[in-house]
């Protein structure tokens, strides 16, 4: 049995629940004399450091078995931290017990963190990412781990939006969906999940039991950048592997600018930034054309779509997407009304470009009247 000195994100229950995989654990207040909790410089999460004369106020989880010490471990070790031993301050007990700390000289020091504070600005994310950082403990290393956090948070983060949207005041998902088995089957960039549910069908029936599969992706900004003036659109064209893995003989792909929206960012941060990374341009301002699923069927993948209006006389300030993703991305303006017979002729194979086209064919004279 071990006993473990809790300093930061852990403290927060409901992720110490996610990360044991039970809701019953023995702990008690402790101090640890001589140390402060920073940020990581950059980040949001806390590291432990030597402070003369100040103390940290933590919690002590009490006998901890081989097998919990191998669950925290596996969620610890993706930040860098391994088991090290402190002596804190347990009521009038002194008592040495581990703590998880960086690995010396590794990480920065920054401001000084708070749970509070965290709990309120990525508490909710954080602990929908442990659900899924631990559906895969004993089939990923640390390492593997580490280099998939931000396409898991981003999913983290689609999923606590998603729940912000309208209710359906027919159906109540708590009721006429009963879930049977929840199945991570693959995670990468996306992931892929499998479920056997029943639901309730329209003659109030639950209906047998069917197993489906979903790619999470997460939510994703689209903007067609339109300059109102000179009538034009702004197109961008890179390689889609999956046009060429399904067979398809053109896998470069015209397409509005569009990306992922990171944790924390607005739609329409991503839509402005996503603009910025691909085409080079800055958006003046955005038009909403839609909220909606475009694959409902095989993916929960949730789009943001706009339009941008820009001057594209503007000098360009690079754009061509990021090295880091492996962009390669040029750009081709064109009228409005090239646009529109190439929608008329069925030429455009993106569907978000085809119903971003229809909403500016209904709203362009409007938009070069320079109305709001």
């Amino acid at each position: 049995m071990a006993d473990l000195f809790l300093f930061g994100t852990l403290r927060h229950v409901p992720l110490l629940e996610v990360v044991l995989g039970r809701a019953e654990f023995d702990v008690e207040p402790a101090r640890l004399d001589d140390h402060a909790v920073r940020c990581v410089k950059g980040h949001s999460y806390p590291m432990l450091l030597a402070e003369g004369g100040s103390a940290v106020d933590g919690l002590v989880l009490l006998g901890l078995n081989d097998s919990d010490l191998a669950l925290i471990d596996f969620y610890e070790a993706r930040f860098g931290y391994a088991r090290s031993d402190v002596v804190v301050t347990v009521g009038d007990r002194e008592l040495r017990v581990d703590v998880y700390v960086a690995p010396e000289g590794k990480l920065e020091p920054g401001k000084p963190w708070s749970l509070e504070h965290w709990v309120e600005a990525r508490g909710d994310v954080t602990v929908l990412a442990a659900e899924e950082v631990m559906a895969w403990h004993g089939r990923l290393s640390a390492a593997e781990l580490a280099e998939r956090m931000v396409p898991i948070e981003r999913r983290a983060a689609a999923r606590i939006a998603a729940r912000t949207r309208a209710v359906d005041e027919d159906r109540d998902v708590t009721r006429d969906v009963e879930v049977e088995r929840y199945q991570h089957a693959y995670m990468d960039f996306f992931a892929m999940d499998e479920i056997w549910c029943r639901f309730r069908r329209h003659d109030g029936e639950m209906s047998e039991t069917m197993k489906r599969a979903g790619i999470m992706v997460g939510d994703a900004a689209v903007v067609l950048p339109y300059d109102p003036k000179r009538d034009e659109v702004l197109l961008v064209e890179q390689f889609r592997a999956p046009l060429f893995m399904a067979g398809d003989t053109q896998p470069w792909l015209w397409e509005p600018p569009a990306g992922l929206i990171d944790p924390g960012e607005t739609p329409e941060g991503a839509a402005h930034r996503e603009v910025e990374e691909e085409a080079g341009i800055t958006l003046d301002r955005l038009e909403y054309v839609a909220r909606a699923y475009p694959s409902s069927g095989n993916s929960g993948e949730f789009l943001h779509l706009f339009v941008g209006l820009a001057d594209f006389s503007q000098k360009s300030n690079g754009g061509g997407g990021l090295d880091s993703e492996g962009e390669d991305i040029r750009s081709q303006r064109m009228s409005f009304d090239a646009l529109m017979e190439r929608v008329d002729a069925c030429t455009w194979r993106d569907m978000p470009l085809v119903t971003i086209a229809l909403w500016l064919a209904r709203h362009r004279d409007r938009l070069r009247g320079g109305s709001v």
